[in-house]
């Protein structure tokens, strides 16, 4: 399906290098401040012309990054990557000045990488995160008095710094992997919910067409019956040696002929029903249509004067299509769609023959980008797995319809799926758009 592919092809993960700035002047301002407070504030001895340079540097360059890019500009991620581990650089020398990991501000490790789980793919995440953990390491052995005073020195014991060391790397594990957890469903989400939007304005463009050729067919009854006429009447005063009278009679033949195609299209609502509104019946034989030949089986109730009418509503078309597509994927021999309703209620059941759900995932269908790779009738297809979007859309088209739909396996020994979809009867016949 083009829109699902177009849908699931994940773009660059691109960052505004203005967020890049904006967080940099911000770290650069709290560090002024701290070297500064320990300075003059605690009157603590440090290489405080040192630890400014440091700062300046990196204010130097946001300076540069502002000149030359727009506020716009957007970074590719190997470039965002060099930025934040600029960032950690520039930590560590500062953090080198001002006693290593006794220094309480080293948890600040934490921040570029943290920032990389949200915003880049997770290959330069692992490349901040080992650099990170790298320059940390260094510290422990490497780097100048830790500033306090003079007449009551501080002293961490070595199994204390290893302490430190240690929780800053499972910080930037565990925090980070769950970040990078966190972001990637909402991204997932995201995406899914786009192809869902477009899957629906596809489906809605053509559920307008049918209306569109009855309104045109009704609008061009009128002229084609007036041109019929008149070249009835012209071919009957023309003489019968002209040599126009051949174009006359095919003008009327060609007339008659589109009279005759306005006549099949307005026959298309056989319930003498608007062309937005059909039975259930009808509904179930337009989604069942295009898998007859595989033998799907409708068990429809006799015919009923109170049989429910449904809007031409694409969101249930194309979520029932999409379902009914899924269990002929999977059936081995047979897929049932049984309908039912109340004086409140309209029920669909689709079933299958097929393995079913694997139980790992029941729980979870209808998630995005969840799918079973098990199962899956090959035939002419060369696929064994989806990405599991064609359920998370149907779902969502369906329930945005009022509908309730509940997923669940034949009990053993009968194997197969079965998938509930339940509407309240206004809800049904709701056309889309339409508040409840």
């Amino acid at each position: 399906m083009p829109l699902l592919d177009l849908a699931a092809s994940h773009p660059r993960r691109n960052v505004r290098l203005d967020t890049l700035v904006r967080l940099r002047w911000l770290a650069i301002a709290g560090q002024t401040s701290a070297v500064l407070g320990v300075y003059f504030g605690l009157e603590f001895t440090l290489p405080l012309w040192s630890c400014l340079t440091v700062i300046a540097l990196s204010a130097l360059l946001n300076i540069a990054l502002r000149v030359r890019f727009h506020a716009t500009q957007r970074l590719e991620p190997e470039r965002a990557a060099w930025l934040l581990a600029f960032d950690i650089a520039e930590l560590a020398v500062l953090l080198f000045l001002t006693g290593g990991l006794q220094n309480p501000f080293a948890f600040l490790f934490l921040g570029p990488v943290l920032f990389s789980a949200t915003a880049l793919p997770p290959r330069y995440t692992l490349m901040l995160g080992g650099f990170a953990v790298l320059c940390a390491t260094v510290l422990v052995f490497a780097h100048f008095p830790l500033p306090w005073d003079s007449s009551d020195p501080l002293e961490l014991p070595p199994i204390y710094m290893v302490g430190v060391w240690l929780s800053i790397l499972l910080s930037m594990g565990f925090i980070g992997v769950h970040a990078w957890q966190i972001t990637e469903e909402a991204r997932q989400l995201t995406d899914a919910l786009a192809a869902t939007e477009l899957v629906l304005a596809h489906e809605q463009h053509l559920s307008q067409l049918d209306g569109l050729a009855a309104a045109a067919a009704h609008e061009l009854g009128t002229p084609l019956a007036t041109i019929t006429v008149i070249a009835k009447e012209l071919e009957r005063a023309i003489s019968s040696n002209s040599p126009h009278r051949d174009d006359i009679r095919l003008l009327r033949e060609q007339a008659l002929r589109c009279r005759e195609i306005l006549a099949k299209i307005t026959e298309l609502s056989t319930s003498n029903e608007p062309i937005d509104r059909l039975p259930l019946s009808a509904l179930i034989d337009e989604v069942v249509n295009p898998h007859r030949d595989f033998g799907v089986a409708i068990d429809v109730p006799k015919p009923d004067p109170d049989e429910p009418l449904a809007s031409r509503n694409p969101a249930i078309l194309y979520g029932l299509g999409n379902i009914v597509e899924n269990a002929v994927d999977f059936a081995r021999e047979r897929v049932t769609v049984k309908t039912e309703w109340t004086e409140d209620e309209v029920a669909i059941t689709v079933s299958d023959d097929g393995p079913g759900f694997a139980p790992e995932i029941l729980a979870r269908i209808g998630e995005p980008y969840v799918t079973s790779k098990r199962g899956r009738r090959i035939g002419d297809k060369s696929e064994t797995a989806g990405l599991g979007l064609g359920f998370f859309i149907a779902k969502t088209l369906l329930e945005r319809s009022g509908a309730i739909v509940a997923f669940q396996n034949r009990p053993l020994p009968q194997r197969g799926a079965i998938i509930h979809i339940r509407w309240n009867r206004d809800d049904f016949a709701r056309p889309l758009g339409l508040a409840a």
